[in-house]
């Protein structure tokens, strides 16, 4: 037997097909009520998309853990055997909803661990680093890497003017600009929380932290070339792999790997552990397993369960906290306010984003399209004298403390005996890159220069890129000026 189409309050409707009409060749009657109902829906299906990681795919997984690092941390998810249900959203950064996947961009790698003790949430990339270590140059950053206001088109001279007036953003560009620029599939890259964070174990101690999740599909990328292909004939390439994968029965993996650096050694490390522009060596702080994550069920509904999931690297569960990385301090209030704007100041309450934790007692109330709700019983303040729920210390994550100097200043990060804004690039393409990994990135960089920057942009990039290596910023301006001059 068909089932009968309702309104949304499930009101048998009388026609799919025809409008409420005065006669045949009437006007449409305002009280045709499924009518309104239907077309004030459609204008209203669209939230706002992210301003940032506008594009994007992901699936449901679940972690295990396979090794004992709880000497580190004693947040449960990460303890022997543990096993906790995921949601990750794969990303593109610049780009908008509509935009090709395979555009030269960084991707968004950020997860959702659904734990006995409350959501907790990694935000990161497919890199372990970023443009830029403090959050009020954000929303310069990524304007540089949208659209002009007057016409409307991405601006490579744009690009280049921002980045070569930031030199922190060199590191990241060099990654950018390599063989990791576009991945093969998002299956076929790595991630990272890219931030350092705090772990505590049961007794007190304190630990820096990095994450990384190792892809057991193996480390692939596209040419540009083939990107180029791909963004004409497939936009929706890497979307499009990921769901066709998980269907199939093969199901992506990673494995999740940590650095741990005692608290103590910070001060002293020879790059500034908390600057997000930088990376801590893995000779100096190994890769340490802490299990295997596989993505194992695809979304129900894309809009619901990809489009309305919500990361935010404030949602954080006892064991774990933050650390004096300014971008990430930043990113800890700016996520929260950027989904009350975006889905609505009760988004915690969509399915992707409910906590699977035994109980919620919160004191939030009302607002719109809020469907949870406390027994009426239950005071909506605190404190209280009728047993409410009440904040309990000795349960709740500390959010992680450090020593600081409380006076106000506005000032960089403090410089570490190898720190530059250079250092890690240059390191990156004479000791990381082989002859042919650099010759791509040459030839990747050309090919992005000649797509617009003029002068004076243009000689700051020569001098950007011989600051990181002087050897790759003279094949550079040579390529470039072969080009402008058509040889």
């Amino acid at each position: 037997m068909t089932k009968p189409t309702t309104t949304n309050t499930g009101t048998p409707v009388e026609s799919d097909n025809e409008s409420l009409t005065a006669g045949t060749q009437g006007p449409i009657l305002l009280h045709d009520h499924y009518l309104i109902e239907k077309l004030a829906q459609f204008n209203r299906e669209r939230v706002p998309e992210r301003i940032v990681h506008a594009k994007g795919a992901g699936a449901y997984g679940e972690l295990v853990v396979t090794n004992d690092v709880s000497k580190y941390t004693k947040a449960k998810l990460f303890q022997p055997g543990a096993r906790t249900e995921s949601l990750v959203r794969f990303s593109t950064v610049a780009g908008e909803q509509g935009s090709p996947d395979t555009w030269r961009d960084p991707r968004g790698f950020a997860v959702k661990f659904y734990t006995e003790d409350g959501n907790y949430d990694l935000v990161g990339n497919n890199t372990p680093i970023f443009f830029i270590k403090d959050p009020i140059k954000f929303p310069d950053f990524i304007r540089s890497q949208k659209r002009l206001p007057g016409n409307g088109l991405r601006d490579h001279n744009m690009q280049w003017d921002f980045w070569t007036l930031r030199p922190e953003t060199a590191h990241q560009v060099t990654w950018l600009m390599g063989d990791r620029g576009i991945p093969k599939t998002y299956r076929h890259m790595n991630g990272y929380g890219s931030h350092t964070y705090q772990w505590i174990n049961a007794a007190g101690e304190r630990f820096w932290v990095k994450y990384h999740f190792k892809t057991d599909q193996g480390n692939e990328f596209l040419t540009q070339a083939e990107a180029d292909r791909l963004a004409g004939s497939d936009p929706d390439y890497h979307r499009q792999d990921l769901w066709e994968a998980i269907e199939r029965g093969e199901y992506p993996s990673w494995t999740l790997y940590v650095q741990v650096m005692p608290v103590a050694e910070a001060e002293g490390y020879r790059f500034n552990p908390f600057d997000l522009t930088k990376v801590w060596s893995h000779k100096d702080y190994p890769l340490i397993e802490v299990g295997k994550w596989t993505l194992n069920r695809n979304p129900g509904n894309y809009f619901v369960d990809i489009e309305q999931a919500a990361f935010e690297p404030s949602n954080v569960v006892p064991g774990i906290g933050f650390s004096p990385d300014k971008m990430l301090l930043g990113r800890v209030f700016s996520y929260a306010d950027a989904h009350r704007y975006r889905i609505g100041t009760n988004y915690a309450q969509l399915p992707p984003n409910q906590a699977r934790a035994a109980e919620v007692n919160s004191y939030s109330k009302e607002g719109a399209m809020r469907y949870h709700y406390n027994d009426a019983s239950v005071p909506v303040y605190a404190p209280n004298s009728f047993g409410g729920p009440h904040a309990d210390p000795e349960r709740a994550p500390d959010g992680g403390s450090w020593e600081f100097d409380p006076t106000m200043v506005r000032a960089d990060y403090i410089q570490h005996a190898e720190d530059g804004d250079f250092t890690q690039a240059g390191t990156m393409v004479r000791e990381v890159l082989d002859d042919a990994q650099r010759e791509r990135l040459v030839n990747n960089i050309v090919g992005h220069v000649l797509g617009g920057v003029r002068e004076p942009v243009l000689s700051r990039v020569f001098e950007y890129w011989k600051n990181v290596d002087t050897d790759l910023g003279k094949r550079v301006e040579e390529g470039v000026r072969a080009g402008l001059n058509g040889s």
